[in-house]
C-alpha cells in the first residue's frame, strides 16, 4: 500500500519477504461476454488506417466484455482479507486506497506520452469546396434506402454528387471489384468536386471524397448539404463499407498479406510451453516478432526464463526500469505455458471445430516495450519500425546491461574481415569489425524468371488502366546469387592509399572471421524513392533449409601478400565531429562508422542533413568500413564540455561503475555527452580502442576484448520474420519458427500450425549452426 506496484498472486509473498510490508490492495476483476450491437459497431466505426488508435481498428476485435470489480485489503503473511468498501478501516488507510485507486495506470500514462505527436492514420483534411458549395434546386429527394446507379444495375457502392444530387457508382478497383467509373465519368463532364458514399451516412459522419482534390475530404457543412436533398443525418443508419474498410479488406485480400499470414487457410491453434502469443499493443507487431524468435535460443532461455526466480529475488526496487526483471518476465510468460491453455469447449458442446476454437488474448509487452523504447526516438512511439532496426537496438540494449553478466546476445556475434587491396600498389589492408546481423543484397539481375515478370509488368499497366486484376508474377531469386553478389570484390572509388600517399582506386572483399552459433540474415529488400520514402522490392527468394558457408571463411593475411603501410597521425590536428548526432544516427541501426563519417563529411550540420548523406551512400562498398580522416588527422567531439571546467554527476558515475566501467573511463565518456548517462554509455562503446589505449598507461583495468564464437559453417533455417506492406513505415509483420520439427506462424496473439510457410517472402532469417539436437 505504500507503493504503486502491482504484483500477481505468486510474486506477493516474495515482495512482502523483501520490504517487510505486509499491507495489499487485492483488484480482482471478473470477466463478463457482452453482445455486440448496432450502435457500439457505429461508435467504433473506422475512419483511419491506423491500429490501437481512436478512430483505428481495435485490437480488441471480436468478442466484447465487460469486468466486475471486487476489492479487497489483503494483510500478508497470513492473507487475511477485507472486503472494501469497509467504514472501520483508518482513515489513512482509506486515502491511499483511494489513491491506488483512482491513478491511472503505468501502462495508460506510457500509452499517452507515446501518442503525444505520434501519426494516428489518415487525418482528413477540410475540402475547400465545402464551405461555399454549390448545390443546385434540382427537386430531388434521396429516400433512406434502395439506391441504383444512374447508369447502371449497381446497387452498392455509390455516390451522390452533392451539387446537382445524381447518384452513381464508384471507380473500379484493380482485382475487378467496385464500380463502373460512373460517378468519376460524372465529375470530367460536370466539375462538380463532392460526393458523399451513400451506406456510410450516419449521425457520426460519412465518407466524402473531392474530385478536384483527388483524396478523401472532411465536410463541416455536410448536414446541411444532405438536407438539401431530404437527407435527415440523424436517422441515416451504415449500411456499406467505408473506404479505409474497403482499403484494408483489399490489402488482406490481394498478394502478400493472404500468404504471409496464411489467411487462406485453416489453421490449427497450439497452446502450451513456447506457444504462446504477443498482443498487439498498436504498431508493436515488429516488436513481438523479433522476442518471439529470440527467445527461440537457448542462451537466452538460460539467461532469463530459467533463472527467473534469481533475477527477481535480486530485483531493484523499482522493477519496471528493470531490464532483467522485465526480459525474465516475458521470457517466463512465453515459456511456461502457463499463459496458453487451451480454452474450455462451449457449454453443451462435445467437440469443438478448429475453426471456432479461440486463441488466447496474448501477453501485452506494455513494460517492456517502454523500457527498452526509453529515451529513443523511435521505439519510444507507437509508430510502426523496421524488425531489423528493433533487433539490432535490443542488441545494443543487452551489450550495456550485460557487461560483467553472461550476454545472450553473444549467439549472433561475429567477427567480419574486409580486405582492401590498393590496385596500383597491389597491397591489402584487413580491417575487422564486430556484427550481428549479415545483410544481403538482392541482385535482380539474377532473376531465373525475367522474361515472365516483364510480361508480367507491360500486362499490369494494361490492366491496371482497365481496372482489372491480374496475378502478381514476382522476380524469383536464388538466395546463393545474393550471398555470390555479397562476397563479390567491390570498387572504392577515391582510396587513401597509405602506399601511395594519395588517392587510388582499391578493391574491398567481405569474408566471415567467425561464425556465430545462430546467424541472422537480412535481406536488403527495401530501395528509397523520392522523399527517402523506403519502398519494398517485391521479389521472391528461393531459400534453402541447410546452408554452407565454409567458403565465406576470411584467412587473414596470406604470405604472399604485403600490408599497406600504417598511416603516422599527426597529434596536432583534431577533427571535431557533434557526438550527438553520431550517437542519434547509431540508434537508428546505421553502422557506427558510416554515422561518423556521415557528420564529418557534412561539416556538423545536423542530424536531417547527416541522415541525408547516409541514404545517399548506402550503397558505397566501404559504407561500414572504419571512419579515418584524410590526411591522418585525429577526432574529437563537440558539445558544452569540449572546454573549460567540467564536474561529473557523481550518480551517474556511480551508474557507470557498477556496470563494471573504470571510474575515468565514466567520467570522460560523461564529458563527452555532457553528462548524458544513456549516451555515455554507448559513448564508451563506441570507443574501446581509445579508451584501451589509455588504460595501459594507467592502473585501471582494460576494456575486455570482444570474444566470438567459432565453429562450422553450416546452418540450417529454424526461423524466419516477413514483413507485409509497402514500405517499413506501414505494413505487418508477423513470424514463422520450426519447433519440434513443425513450423509454427506466430502472428501477434495468435499461435497455429503452418500449413504453408512462405519462405520466399520473409525479411529476416534465422540460421542455427547445424548439429544433431532439435530446436
Amino acid at each position: 500500500m505504500n507503493t504503486f506496484l502491482g504484483l500477481g498472486r505468486k510474486h506477493v509473498e516474495r515482495h512482502y519477504r523483501k520490504t517487510r510490508n505486509n499491507f495489499y490492495l487485492h483488484l480482482r476483476r471478473i470477466k463478463k461476454e457482452l453482445p455486440v450491437e448496432k450502435k457500439e459497431e457505429e461508435e467504433n466505426k473506422v475512419t483511419k488506417m491506423a491500429i490501437g488508435v481512436a478512430g483505428g481498428f481495435s485490437v480488441d476485435c471480436g468478442k466484447k466484455y465487460e469486468y466486475e470489480e471486487i476489492n479487497s485489503l489483503v494483510i500478508l503473511p497470513e492473507f487475511a482479507s477485507i472486503p472494501l468498501p469497509n467504514s472501520d478501516l483508518p482513515q489513512m488507510v482509506k486515502i491511499s486506497i483511494a489513491a491506488v485507486l483512482s491513478a491511472d495506470s503505468a501502462a495508460r500514462l506510457e500509452e499517452a506520452a507515446a501518442m503525444s505527436g505520434t501519426w494516428d492514420g489518415e487525418k482528413r483534411a477540410i475540402s475547400r469546396h465545402a464551405e461555399n458549395l454549390l448545390q443546385l434546386d434540382t427537386g430531388i429527394k434521396v429516400p433512406p434506402r434502395g439506391w441504383k446507379c444512374e447508369m447502371c444495375e449497381k446497387t452498392d457502392n455509390l455516390w451522390l454528387n452533392l451539387t446537382d444530387g445524381s447518384i452513381l457508382c464508384g471507380r473500379r478497383f484493380f482485382d475487378g471489384s467496385g464500380g463502373n467509373n460512373h460517378a468519376l465519368e460524372h465529375y470530367k463532364a460536370s466539375k462538380y468536386p463532392l460526393a458523399v458514399k451513400l451506406g456510410t451516412i450516419t449521425p457520426n459522419g460519412a465518407d466524402v471524397f473531392s474530385y478536384d482534390e483527388d483524396d478523401m475530404v472532411e465536410d463541416p457543412y455536410l448536414t446541411k448539404h444532405l438536407a438539401h436533398f431530404g437527407i435527415n443525418i440523424a436517422q441515416m443508419e451504415k449500411t456499406d463499407k467505408s473506404i479505409v474498410e474497403l482499403e484494408i479488406d483489399m490489402n488482406q485480400r490481394i498478394g502478400e498479406w493472404v500468404t504471409i499470414q496464411e489467411s487462406g487457410s485453416h489453421l490449427v491453434p497450439l497452446y502450451g510451453p513456447g506457444y504462446t502469443g504477443l498482443a498487439n499493443l498498436g504498431n508493436s507487431c515488429y516488436l513481438n516478432s523479433v522476442m518471439q524468435v529470440v527467445f527461440l535460443i537457448p542462451d537466452f532461455k538460460a539467461r532469463y526464463a530459467d533463472n527467473a526466480n534469481v533475477i527477481f529475488d535480486n530485483c531493484s526496487a523499482d522493477p519496471t526500469s528493470d531490464l532483467s526483471v522485465q526480459m525474465a518476465k516475458l521470457g517466463h510468460g512465453l515459456l511456461s505455458g502457463e499463459y496458453s491453455c487451451l480454452p474450455s469447449p462451449a457449454k453443451g458442446d462435445s467437440e469443438q471445430n478448429v475453426a471456432d476454437v479461440e486463441y488466447t488474448s496474448g501477453l501485452k509487452l506494455t513494460m517492456f516495450k517502454s523500457l527498452i523504447g526509453k529515451g529513443h526516438h523511435e521505439f519510444s512511439t507507437n509508430r510502426q519500425q523496421d524488425a531489423q532496426e528493433f533487433f539490432l537496438h535490443l542488441i545494443n540494449v543487452l551489450e550495456r546491461h550485460n557487461r560483467t553478466a553472461i550476454n545472450p546476445a553473444d549467439c549472433f556475434k561475429y567477427q567480419e574481415e574486409d580486405r582492401i587491396l590498393c590496385v596500383q600498389s597491389s597491397k591489402v589492408k584487413y580491417v575487422y569489425t564486430t556484427q550481428y546481423i549479415l545483410r544481403l543484397p538482392i541482385p535482380m539481375e539474377a532473376a531465373i524468371n525475367k522474361d515472365k515478370v516483364l510480361a508480367y509488368e507491360s500486362k499490369k499497366k494494361e490492366a491496371e488502366s482497365k481496372g482489372e486484376r491480374i496475378d502478381v508474377v514476382r522476380a524469383r531469386i536464388p538466395m546463393e546469387t545474393c550471398f555470390e553478389a555479397f562476397a563479390a570484390p567491390k570498387t572504392v572509388p577515391d582510396f587513401y592509399s597509405s602506399a601511395l600517399k594519395t588517392k587510388s582506386m582499391a578493391l574491398k572483399t567481405v569474408r566471415l572471421a567467425s561464425f556465430p552459433d545462430y546467424l541472422m540474415i537480412q535481406l536488403e529488400k527495401f530501395t528509397f524513392v523520392d522523399g527517402w520514402i523506403p519502398k519494398k522490392l517485391d521479389v521472391s527468394i528461393d531459400v534453402p533449409d541447410e546452408l554452407d558457408l565454409e567458403y565465406l571463411k576470411g584467412s587473414g593475411l596470406r604470405p604472399d601478400e604485403e600490408e599497406l603501410p600504417e598511416e603516422t597521425v599527426p597529434t596536432a590536428t583534431v577533427v571535431q565531429l557533434d557526438e550527438e548526432v553520431v550517437l542519434n544516427l547509431a540508434e537508428m541501426g546505421f553502422p557506427l562508422e558510416a554515422c561518423k563519417k556521415a557528420v564529418y563529411n557534412t561539416g556538423n550540420q545536423g542530424l536531417d542533413v547527416a541522415t541525408t548523406w547516409i541514404l545517399e551512400h548506402m550503397s558505397d562498398p566501404d559504407f561500414g568500413d572504419p571512419f579515418v580522416v584524410p590526411g591522418g588527422a585525429s577526432v574529437g567531439t563537440t558539445g558544452a564540455t569540449s572546454g573549460g571546467l567540467f564536474t561529473p554527476n557523481e550518480e551517474a558515475i556511480e551508474n557507470i561503475v557498477a556496470m563494471g566501467f573504470a571510474h575515468d573511463q565514466a567520467a570522460k565518456a560523461l564529458k563527452a555527452t555532457d553528462n548524458n548517462l544513456e549516451r555515455a554509455v554507448d559513448w564508451i562503446f563506441s570507443h574501446v580502442d581509445e579508451l584501451e589505449t589509455e588504460s595501459m598507461d594507467t592502473s585501471e583495468p582494460p576494456l575486455p576484448q570482444p570474444k566470438y564464437r567459432d565453429g562450422s559453417g553450416k546452418y540450417r533455417l529454424v526461423a524466419f520474420i516477413s514483413h507485409m506492406g509497402s514500405s517499413t513505415m506501414v505494413g505487418h509483420y508477423v513470424c514463422h519458427i520450426l519447433k519440434e520439427g513443425r513450423w509454427v506462424i506466430f502472428n501477434d496473439e495468435k499461435v497455429a500450425l503452418s500449413e504453408s510457410p512462405p519462405k520466399d517472402l520473409g525479411y529476416l532469417y534465422l540460421y542455427q549452426r547445424d548439429r544433431k539436437s532439435v530446436v
